[in-house]
């Protein structure tokens, strides 16, 4: 099932309404003051619950750290949340008596992977690859460095790759087809996020959380320059910021 991603924060829209109906007083003589609303409003729009709060995107509140870097929330912390829960209930079905090895593809899948696998309700064994897929330009050429390999056998083993976005496919294919030369039992990918507007390669993804648009995406693991991972939300980086450092929207996304 593949749920695309709006970038009007669908998740926050209803408690905006819920407050501007507040304000109005319109629900059953309930009362609130009008700056009392504006600021209540304020907080469901930003996001600013406090750490660790549903819908939390505190780091593009007015003057948090990297507001001026985020041109839009792309996916807020709710949904991500709900499309993660709702991946793990697949994927246990689907492994249900089965130990699985999860292979977390580092760096940018590792805050994706520890939501999903707490969603598991299957025996489950981590391990983890680290790539680096370079070329001429900044654009992804295919060509694969592996970088860590696994610290384990995966012969006779049912694995899921989990990765962060696939974008041409060309690196994720490689590593395909040198995680199956190790005879695995099975071999499936998981990818948080799908461009399918960027394929290169064929590359199946048995389960994806969102299809989004051809844009420089940041937080939720994926970074730019080693930042932005430890946002909850994920965001659209403006042009500026990566532009300036000689890349375009069509370049990697994720440093790894």
């Amino acid at each position: 099932m593949r749920v695309p991603a709006s970038p009007s924060t669908p998740c926050l829209r209803k408690v905006v309404e819920f407050l501007d109906t507040i304000q109005k007083g319109a629900i059953l003589g309930l009362k609130m003051s009008r700056s009392a609303a504006r600021e209540v409003r304020e907080l469901a729009v930003t996001g600013d619950y406090g750490a660790g709060g549903d819908g939390d995107t505190r780091a593009v509140r007015p003057g948090g750290a990297f507001s001026e870097d985020i041109k839009e929330v792309l996916l807020c912390a709710d949904a991500i949340r709900k499309r993660v829960r709702e991946l793990g209930a697949e994927i246990t079905a689907d492994y249900a008596g089965k130990e699985l090895v999860v292979v977390g593809i580092l760096k940018g899948a590792v805050v994706f992977l520890s939501d999903l696998v707490r969603s598991l309700d299957c025996t489950t064994k981590f391990d983890f690859m680290a790539v680096s897929s370079y070329g001429a330009s900044t654009h992804t050429s295919g060509v694969v460095r592996i970088t860590k390999d696994l610290d384990d056998s995966i012969d006779g083993k049912h694995v899921l790759i989990i990765e962060d976005v696939v974008d041409t496919g060309l690196t994720l294919n490689y590593l395909r087809g040198v995680l199956q030369a190790r005879s695995p039992a099975s071999l499936r990918i998981c990818a948080l996020l799908d461009k399918p507007s960027r394929r290169r390669a064929a590359v199946k993804v048995d389960y994806t959380g969102f299809e989004i648009p051809d844009a420089f995406v940041v937080g939720y693991g994926l970074d730019f320059n080693g930042r932005y991972r430890h946002l909850p939300f994920i965001g659209v980086l403006k042009p500026e910021i990566y532009q300036s450092n000689g890349r375009n929207s069509s370049g990697l996304t994720s440093t790894r």
